[in-house]
């Protein structure tokens, strides 16, 4: 016949309680000095939490959203939010600062040897790789995941920001030298039986983590600098209700991809290939992006979100 279970022990409870937390005590040295066994001192913990003895609070420091970001991170199944203050009023380059800065430190934070890392392009990644600081990590790999969009010269050029992130992590860059975007399906069939291209677009089958910016239509550079993609393009997008877009795969206000001509003339990563990668990290925030990254969020596609506080707050009460 089991043993009753005994009735709390006010005393112990908070003995074990004070000498934990308060004091800092290993639970073997807890044991050790109350004559117990160390699964004892777990236990009793444990039931100290429990009955409300020990009421554990974290206190955000001034700047952070621990509240928010554990929200997010809740109610969307992500792995990790950073959430940056951002402001009303503030504008689009210094919010691109602010989130390139925190991308920065993430990466920094979490990168590891031998991890292959693929990019993709814009402003927001671009800031993040000026706000990074040179930290060699062994046998990384940075890759290109969509041929080369708009002035090779420009900072926020996909091969120019795969160069200078190798750069400062002492990694070895993959390129992918072609456009990202050709005048008809035969172009981009012929372009992928080059050797160097065809290498470059194998390696899309091998990221570990992919950084990327969230477009929505009327932020997105390419579809807007008048000569990158053709009207009849947009039109087709807007036609069939595309939100966004992740390397220029579009997607509707659901994460539901969008597929046009377009498609069939892009030279970099696909949908299929973007969800098989262990860590996608979006770097996005403003208005003008919600509810391209609530689309993202909603099909899952994200594993790690960096935006700003306003955005954040939006997406909490965003609905399609």
């Amino acid at each position: 016949m089991p043993r009753p279970k005994s009735a709390p022990d006010p005393y112990l409870l908070g003995k074990v309680s004070a000498l934990y937390y308060l004091r800092h005590h290993t639970q073997q040295e807890i044991a050790e000095r109350l004559r117990v066994s160390r699964p004892t001192v777990s236990r009793l913990l444990q039931e100290a939490r429990d009955l409300g003895y020990v009421q554990i609070t974290v206190a955000s420091p001034r700047g952070l959203h621990l509240d928010l970001e554990t929200s997010l991170e809740d109610q969307f199944k992500l792995q990790t939010v950073h959430i940056v203050e951002g402001g009303p009023g503030q504008s689009a380059e210094l919010l691109r600062k602010q989130l390139g800065a925190a991308a920065a430190q993430y990466l920094a934070r979490t990168i590891r040897a031998g991890e292959t890392i693929g990019m993709a392009w814009g402003q927001t990644l671009s800031a993040m790789v000026n706000a990074m600081v040179p930290m060699p990590t062994a046998e990384t790999r940075v890759v290109q995941i969509l041929g080369g969009l708009g002035p090779p010269d420009a900072a926020q050029y996909g091969a120019e920001l795969v160069r200078r992130l190798a750069n400062l992590l002492d990694a070895q860059a993959i390129l992918l030298p072609a456009p990202g975007v050709v005048a008809t399906p035969a172009v981009r069939d012929s372009l992928r039986k080059d050797p160097h291209v065809r290498a470059a677009l194998n390696e899309l089958d091998k990221l570990d983590t992919v950084f990327i910016g969230l477009g929505s239509l009327a932020s997105n550079a390419v579809l807007n600098d008048g000569h990158t993609l053709s009207k009849h393009a947009r039109k087709e997008l807007t036609t069939r209700a595309a939100v966004g877009d992740v390397a220029l795969r579009f997607f509707d206000a659901h994460g539901k991809p969008v597929r046009t001509a377009l498609d069939d003339r892009i030279l970099g990563i696909t949908t299929d290939q973007l969800r098989n990668v262990g860590r996608v990290v979006a770097v996005a925030g403003g208005a003008d992006k919600v509810a391209a990254i609530a689309a993202a969020l909603e099909a899952g596609m994200l594993h790690v979100l960096i935006t700003d506080r306003a955005t954040a707050e939006a997406l909490l009460n965003h609905t399609p």
